[in-house]
């Protein structure tokens, strides 16, 4: 049962916090960024750490960390599924219940704009960083970089994304950039969704770091989409 699981998990951060390294020296790594389909397929889980527990109708969804483990064992189970995105405490969790082996592991890096906050767009680096990516034996690192015209925290945001991008890049790791063009609207961030906006975005993203060769874009599914895609030739990776 996975109360069972979810218990041994906490016995080992009391009693045997090295068991996390030993469960990652010792995973199966992934042989390649794409699954036998020729595609990746990622189930994301860092939502948590932003404050943004809520699924559709449900403002809690994601806040039981009990349902949540176990959605992600379900997930990482289904043919097809190629990898995971999460932040630390997450992903240590998949660790320790061994349900990682064959698959790619993303980092989830910046946390800090949490949902709702009036620093939304200032998202600092709280979670993980290249060097700890490496370490861990993962894949790559992941960064959301809002870019709000409006907002004086989006040069800082470009330059900690560009930052990033240049420390996967030095350790052949994928860097994943998930750009937005965002505005405030009624005390609120909203992404701007327009063809003409995400295009905007990804021409912006794609220039950050000193060498591109290792990332990635993470887009939202919008309108036009093959002209959206034809503003860079950087790999995507789709929302859905």
């Amino acid at each position: 049962m996975l109360s069972d699981k979810v218990s041994r998990i906490v016995d080992a951060r009391v009693n045997d916090p090295g068991a996390i390294a030993a469960a990652a020296a010792r995973r199966v790594k992934a042989t390649s960024l794409l699954g036998e389909h020729g595609k990746a397929m990622i189930v994301a889980a860092d939502h948590p750490a932003r404050g943004a527990n809520a699924v559709g109708g449900d403002p809690s969804a994601m806040a039981d960390r009990f349902e949540l483990l176990d959605r992600m064992c379900v997930a990482l189970e289904r043919p097809g599924v190629t990898g995971v995105l999460a932040t630390a405490d997450i992903l240590e969790d998949l660790l320790l219940l061994g349900v990682l082996d064959g698959k790619n592991v993303f980092g989830s890096m910046n946390r800090a704009g949490l949902a709702g906050s009036v620093f939304e767009i200032d998202d600092r680096f709280t979670g993980y960083d290249a060097e700890t990516i490496a370490a861990m034996g993962f894949d790559g690192g992941k960064m959301l970089t809002r870019i709000a015209l409006d907002d004086a925290a989006t040069p800082s945001v470009l330059e900690n994304t560009a930052r990033a991008v240049d420390e996967l890049n030095d350790r052949h790791l994928m860097a994943m950039v998930e750009p937005f063009l965002s505005r405030w609207q009624d005390g609120k961030i909203r992404n701007d969704l327009s063809p003409d906006a995400v295009a905007q975005s990804i021409t912006i993203a794609s220039g950050l770091g000193r060498r591109t060769a290792y990332t990635w874009l993470k887009l939202p599914v919008v309108d036009d989409m093959e002209r959206v895609l034809a503003s860079s030739t950087l790999p995507a990776l789709l929302l859905g």
